[in-house]
Formats: C-alpha cells, structure tokens, sequence
C-alpha cells in the first residue's frame, strides 16, 4: 500500500512539472507571436477586446429583433435582396439614418439611382453622406476597399451588386459574353475586405437584386448575382419582399414586407418580421410597435380599438399610430415593455434605440389587400 501511495505522488508531481513545461512553452509561443506579428495578433477569446458585437439598428424594432436584439452588426458583411421595389435601399438608408447619429456613413451608387429627396425624408444627413458613383466595379470595390482601411466610416452601403460591371464588359462589344467574370471580380474584392472590415469596425451591406436560374425543375429558381462568394463571406442575408399594398381608400400609399433573416451567424436564422413601408416616411416604427404589442397582449384591440391599459390609443391602426407618434411618452413606455417581453430589457446592451417620429403624417384608416 505505501509503495502504490508512492508511486502515486510521483506521478501526480511529474504531471504538475510537466503542466508547468506546457504552460511556459505556451507562453513563449505567445511571445514569439506578438513580437513577429504585433500585439494583439492573438488573444484568449475571454479577454477585453473580444467581448459583445456591436451593432446598428435597422430602425424597425420587429427586424432588430429578429436579428438578435440590436440590428446589424458591425464589422462584418450584409446582403440585403429582394425582387423589384421591395424596400431593399430603404432599408440601407435606414441604417445610414441610424448610423449619421454617432458616426460617419458612405453610400456607393453603382446603379446611379439615389434619390437624395427620398433620403432626407428616412432621417439621412444628406449634408454629411459620402456619395460614390462610380464607373466601374473595380473602382466601386477599391472605393469601398479604401474607405474601410480608414478606419472612420460606420457604414459603407453598396448598391447594387448587380450593377458592379467589371472594367472588362464595359470597354468590350454589347453583345459579347464575359462569363464568370463578376464573380471572380466578387471573390477576389471579398477576401480582401473580410478582414480589414473586422479590424475596422466598419459595416458594409451589400445590395442585391434576383434573377432566375433557367432549366430548374426542383427547389426555388431563384438566385442573386456575384457568385457564391458573397453568400458565403455574409454574416447576414436578409430577404425582404412586398406581401401586400397600404391603401387610403383607392390609393396606394404604402406597402407591407416581410424581411426573413436567412442567414445569421451572430443569431438564430430564419426569423421572420413583418412592417409597413410607407411611401412618404419610410418605415412605420409606430405601426411595428403597435404588431408587436398587440402579439404580446400589451396593447389590447377591441373591435378596431386599440387600447393600452385604461389609455384609448384610436379607432384603427393608423389612428392609434398618430396616438403613439403625438405621445412619445407613451411610445417609449410601450416599447420598453415589448423589448423585456422578447427578452431583451431596458438595461441589456443589446436594447434597441429607436426615436419616434414627431408627428404621424397620415391620419385617414388604411387597409391592406
């Protein structure tokens, strides 16, 4: 018995001399690394600089948090598609809006469609936008490319993918193919942003249109340009598409989305939000709030009334959305009641920070087809 509880102690102190050896050579490695490559080239994932992701709101709180909690990350790649007004570039500009309140935001216009009247109104500091329209794809990417590297933009915005013609097709014939080459041209411009966009914080979305892959006889047809690479270097791919028409009486003034979050690597995918977009403000926040209260049992509808708690907010959706947008107060307390009932308090980092509008800028009821 004392020769085995011998024999055991040694073991356990050769164990321990050997840790000890493991935990210096490690620490020499470390060493080794910081000084070939510069300090911070590697890290224990528990220390200060790898703590949560920051991220921009999307200005609707339903799609905030259908990406988590507080909108779109920063430092990492989005795809934003859809088909054909749907609401892709209202949503982009919406982040800008979000972003030009505490930092700087670029918007790069390969398809030379910005409208700069249709920005003011979603809240963009057009006055302060970096505006691109570039002539080429290359000369769009290194734009982005260089805007990254200067470590003082929040958001770069490109739109569209589509529309990134590399240099090759336009000095060639109308008619001639030139298979592949926007793809090569995405791939090759993504593995050199990915990195520098993680170091610099920056976000950069990527808007992207649809097309139909001819011949498919299973599964969806559907796909984007730009090949494959920029599906997989995305952190988040939202699909945002037009489910139904706002009407004052006969005329359109509105349209209903829905945004499916297909792919989240800072989330669960596949959530799904649902907002109105309309055409003389952009997204409703007082409209997705009154959905989402109404789901949590926090606002109570009666008939066409809304009510929250003894306080009558309207007659009709659109007169309970004027209530919230002339009462702010009100917004807020209702907002904050949602976020803690999806689990996201007033106190956690991730709460969402939305300002109400002023003023509700419709009044007569609405509805949707």
């Amino acid at each position: 018995m004392a020769t085995k509880s011998k024999l055991t102690k040694v073991s356990m102190a050769s164990k321990t001399l050997e840790d000890k050896g493991r935990v210096q050579a490690l620490d020499r490695a470390l060493s080794q690394i910081d000084k070939a490559f510069g300090s911070g080239a590697i890290m224990r994932l528990s220390g200060d600089d790898c703590g949560a992701i920051p991220a921009i709101s999307t200005g609707a709180i339903s799609l905030d948090l259908a990406l988590g909690g507080a909108g779109m990350p920063r430092g990492r790649v989005v795809e934003v598609f859809g088909p054909e007004s749907s609401g892709k570039t209202t949503l982009a500009l919406n982040v800008v809006a979000q972003a030009q309140k505490t930092g700087v935001a670029a918007f790069i216009d390969a398809e030379h469609a910005l409208d700069p009247v249709w920005a003011k109104k979603l809240g963009v500091d057009v006055d302060a936008l970096l505006v691109s329209q570039p002539d080429t794809g290359e000369q769009a990417l290194e734009i982005c490319e260089m805007l990254v590297r200067s470590n003082a933009v929040d958001v770069v915005v490109i739109d569209s993918v589509a529309a990134l013609i590399p240099r090759a097709e336009i000095e060639g014939e109308m008619g001639a193919t030139h298979v592949g080459l926007q793809a090569r041209l995405m791939s090759q411009a993504l593995r050199k942003l990915t990195g520098a966009i993680a170091k610099s914080d920056c976000m950069v979305i990527f808007i992207n249109q649809l097309r139909e892959k001819i011949g498919v006889m299973f599964g969806s047809p559907e796909t984007t340009p730009g090949g494959r690479a920029l599906k997989f270097y995305s952190s988040i791919r939202v699909d945002i598409r037009r489910i139904g028409s706002i009407k004052d009486g006969d005329t359109p003034i509105g349209n209903r989305v829905r945004a499916r979050v297909v792919k989240n690597k800072t989330a669960p995918p596949f959530r799904n939000a649902e907002f109105d977009i309309m055409f003389n403000e952009g997204i409703s926040i007082t409209g997705d709030l009154i959905d989402l209260a109404v789901e949590d049992e926090i606002i109570a509808k009666s008939g066409s009334w809304f009510s929250y708690g003894e306080t009558r907010l309207g007659q009709g959706r659109e007169n309970s959305k004027q209530f919230l947008a002339e009462n702010p107060e009100v917004f807020e307390e209702i907002k904050a009641k949602v976020l803690v009932a999806r689990g996201v308090g007033e106190d956690d980092p991730n709460c969402v920070e939305i300002e109400v509008p002023d003023e509700a800028s419709i009044e007569a009821p609405m509805d949707i087809d």
